[in-house]
């Protein structure tokens, strides 16, 4: 294994393009293009990040083997800072740390190294920053064999990340594909590996961030990280297969045929979410009239499970007209109800299935 691995600065790797790069390129941006188009058409941009931040935060988490059950997942809330297990606070930290790094982008038009250690001392709720120590090494888990030594001095990180920082930002340093430019930032980053912890998470949410300050994605819905958990085995084979033989072409085909499937997998869930939603609605109207409004609907879809206290907040209504909302939308077989110790939880069991497959 080579644990030497010489970093070239992005914009100088040459013609690595190649005809199968560039065909698996137009049909990403095929598929993205759909999912981009789509997802303008939803009346609240928000709910799409609010509903699929959380299954990208549950995949990405998987990688690194920090697994939580659905259903810890939903009756966990980031804002009450209310979580059913670590694993399921370490997944909601993730989704801030996704929808904290897109306000950023979408304020400033620029992702900095400012921003990338913002987004990992959410994840890991620290502010350690940078590493300043050397001894970091990738290790197999199965053999326990150093797979790769990342660079190990601060300013070696510091240089390679700030070389790093203006290819993100300088769309005139190179005239790659945006979706092929992703793939490279995202392999460097993982190669500079510039955290202690969480650097496969920041990546990943590097991907997304990538493709939205792009313009690719008019929000970060791209479930990417189910894709590459599915695939992991492959996933980290060609990462290293750059490492060891600077092949960059089996990386950068399997990274855009990812884009591919993954933009066709979210295109048909929101397809789903959207005749959902229009299902609630002309249930709600019809039978509930008096109860509907947009602000129930939203409520209802931002996640498969809610509370009194989120119909409460959210529609500014008492918490006993909120009870008896709750209760009639039960009555009428849209919701059921769950009690967890002293707390009632009503679910949406449609969206849940929907999000789960």
């Amino acid at each position: 294994m080579n644990c030497d691995y010489r970093f070239v600065p992005l914009e100088r790797l040459g013609d690595i393009e190649s005809k199968a790069v560039l065909k698996a390129t137009a049909k990403a941006h095929q598929a993205l293009g759909e999912l981009k188009g789509l997802a303008v058409t939803m009346p609240n941009q928000y709910l799409l990040l609010a509903t699929l931040s959380l299954q990208e935060a549950k995949e990405s988490s998987e990688i690194e083997n920090i697994i939580t059950t659905q259903d810890d997942l939903y009756r966990s809330n980031y804002k009450s800072q209310q979580f059913l297990s670590t694993s399921a606070k370490e997944v909601h930290n993730y989704a801030q740390a996704l929808q904290a790094g897109f306000n950023t982008i979408n304020t400033t038009g620029l992702l900095t190294n400012n921003t990338i250690i913002e987004i990992q001392r959410i994840i890991e709720n620290n502010s350690a920053g940078f590493r300043s120590q050397g001894g970091t090494q990738l290790v197999n888990q199965q053999n326990a064999q150093v797979v790769y030594t990342p660079p190990q001095t601060a300013q070696n990180i510091i240089d390679l990340m700030s070389d790093l920082e203006k290819f993100i930002n300088d769309d005139e340093l190179s005239d790659y594909d945006d979706l092929v430019k992703m793939a490279l930032i995202h392999h460097q980053f993982e190669s500079i590996h510039p955290f202690y912890d969480g650097n496969g998470r920041t990546g990943r949410i590097l991907n997304v961030l990538y493709l939205s300050k792009q313009r690719l994605l008019g929000a970060p819905i791209l479930y990417l990280s189910r894709y590459l958990n599915r695939n992991k085995a492959q996933y980290y084979q060609n990462l290293q297969e750059v490492r060891d033989n600077n092949n960059w072409e089996p990386w950068l085909l399997f990274m855009l045929k990812a884009l591919q499937i993954t933009s066709q997998d979210t295109l048909k869930m929101i397809k789903g979410l959207i005749a959902l939603m229009q299902t609630y609605k002309q249930t709600i109207k019809a039978k509930l009239p008096k109860i509907y409004s947009h602000e129930l609907i939203n409520n209802l879809f931002t996640h498969p499970y809610t509370k009194v206290e989120f119909i409460t907040q959210d529609l500014n209504i008492h918490r006993n007209t909120a009870s008896k909302y709750l209760n009639q939308l039960v009555e009428i077989d849209l919701l059921s109800k769950h009690k967890l110790g002293k707390d009632n939880y009503y679910l949406n069991s449609e969206l849940y299935e929907l999000l789960s497959n």
